[in-house]
């Protein structure tokens, strides 16, 4: 799983499953080095003993419930809380999550926005970042700022002050995420750049913060009204 690289960012299927599988098994085993009440203080998340030695972390992943089994350390989708309705999630989320387990330090949020550049290890890859994220949506929707506010809105989002358009994400509860919009005027483009908290880095790693950022990017997409998709698409 070290060589996951934000310029290409892989927490996918392009994985070997044979590969994907025992980098999900080392970073299980990594969490497992830390109480479990530890591991929830860190990431701000809620935990609860189901038995001597188990429990269960609860915590929302794009606003969505998920369910977290310890001390085996498998992630579900908990729909209604209900365990009738649990479903394991892929093993690309379930080494997200794994990632922020282990990552994370309890660091508070800055409540200072910055660019995935100002990060720790991100200004090399914020040219690449910049292009599977902000440039990806700014491409799709162009001068249509109500459509990028209606995707955003329909993805999750909440409205913020910057720009000519704005939304915070909370991906996970010390990760939040902000995207911005500016309508070009005159010889300037339109652009779109997505911000992290400037704690982004002492919760993930460099490749999984530009992995994050790229499913919010492509949640916003999937959310977009279909006047705003191309024709054919």
């Amino acid at each position: 799983m070290n060589n996951l690289k934000p310029a290409q960012p892989k927490l996918s299927g392009e994985f070997p499953p044979s590969a994907l599988s025992a980098g999900v098994d080392a970073l299980r085993l990594a969490a497992r080095q830390a109480p479990p009440t530890l591991l929830a203080r860190r990431t701000d998340c809620q935990y609860v003993e189901t038995g001597p030695g188990q429990g269960e972390f609860r915590l929302p992943l794009f606003g969505a419930p998920i369910l977290v089994r310890y001390p085996e350390l498998v992630a579900y989708a908990s729909q209604a809380g209900l365990d009738l309705a649990l479903q394991a999630l892929p093993l690309p989320t379930q080494a997200l999550l794994l990632y922020h387990f282990t990552s994370s330090d309890g660091t508070p949020l800055s409540n200072r926005w910055v660019s995935f550049g100002d990060l720790t290890d991100g200004r090399m890859y914020q040219q690449a970042f910049q292009g599977y994220a902000g440039d990806k949506l700014t491409r799709h929707f162009g001068e249509r700022i109500e459509d990028f506010r209606q995707a955003c809105r329909a993805a999750g989002g909440q409205p913020a002050e910057m720009g000519d358009a704005a939304f915070t994400f909370t991906p996970l509860p010390r990760v939040p995420l902000l995207v911005t919009y500016w309508l070009g005027e005159d010889e300037f483009p339109s652009a779109c750049k997505i911000l992290f908290d400037a704690s982004a880095r002492n919760h993930l790693p460099i490749d999984v913060c530009a992995i994050l950022g790229s499913m919010l990017a492509s949640r916003i997409l999937k959310a977009s009204p279909p006047a705003a998709k191309p024709a054919g698409g």
